[in-house]
């Protein structure tokens, strides 16, 4: 569930993986919570339905037609390299949930009865791989190549779907970017340094901002002990307790060279 969490908390477009990983974050919990009881997945778990219960609940209340929306505009999602993955995997427009939160969608998206139809006929088109989406390449990239790129590249035939799937493939779903340049702000206009000017404030949240950015063309960046460094951000949560403590109780002074 952390795993996730830390995925989720960047500012990376990953709208559309949300349902996706939601469902994979529960598959890996049933598989840890059968082994730890030494059980076979036919089997009965309590302890797994009152997990299950209330990841459900929460998902309930946290998600929304928008998640469901982005996973079925995500071409990957149709393709067989991603379907033959888990035997439990359907594609988006088989999928009732799916379906029922995407007409939702739909429904507040377009107010226009024949703009929402046009959409649809689209949509239709784009699932069922017919008139331009139905080539070799379109297909074959559906499980290779990156959505975002390839609704540049192929959907220039359904203009109205496509302009909805770069918006939403090209969405974080977390407002982690704007909390962590408050968070930069809060630790260095802080009790101990509160006489500092409000552009040097400025200019050092600029730089420091822009020094997380730049350490993410790094290839250490997506993996090592440094990978999503800057994801959980100033709050020394991957240091050592007692260092942390340190950190918090210690009575500085700028009169003390040390």
């Amino acid at each position: 569930m952390y795993e996730i969490l830390r995925m989720i908390d960047t500012d990376r477009p990953c709208l559309h993986f949300v349902y996706e990983w939601w469902d994979f974050m529960i598959e890996k919990v049933k598989i840890a919570i059968f082994r730890k009881e030494r059980k076979e997945f036919h089997e009965e778990s309590r302890f797994f339905n009152v997990v299950l219960g209330i990841l459900v609940e929460r998902w309930t209340e946290s998600s929304t037609p928008l998640h469901c929306l982005a996973h079925s505009l995500n071409p990957r999602c149709y393709s067989n390299k991603w379907l033959e993955e888990s035997s439990s995997r359907v594609a988006p427009h088989k999928d009732i949930e799916i379906t029922r939160e995407r007409k939702k969608c739909l429904e507040r998206y377009f107010s226009n009865e024949t703009k929402r139809r046009s959409f649809n006929e689209e949509n239709a088109a784009f699932t069922t791989c017919f008139e331009d989406f139905s080539s070799s390449a379109s297909i074959n990239d559906r499980g290779f190549m990156d959505p975002l790129k390839r609704w540049i590249f192929h959907g220039a035939s359904t203009p109205t779907l496509q302009s909805i799937a770069l918006k939403l493939l090209g969405q974080p779903c977390s407002s982690s970017c704007c909390e962590k340049n408050w968070s930069i702000y809060n630790f260095i206009h802080s009790m101990r340094r509160n006489k500092i000017t409000l552009q040097r404030a400025e200019d050092l949240v600029y730089v420091h901002t822009n020094l997380r950015l730049l350490s993410r063309r790094s290839p250490t960046y997506d993996e090592g002990v440094s990978q999503l460094w800057d994801v959980g951000g100033d709050g020394f949560d991957s240091m050592d307790l007692e260092i942390a403590g340190i950190f918090e109780i210690a009575d500085l002074s700028l009169d003390e060279q040390n």
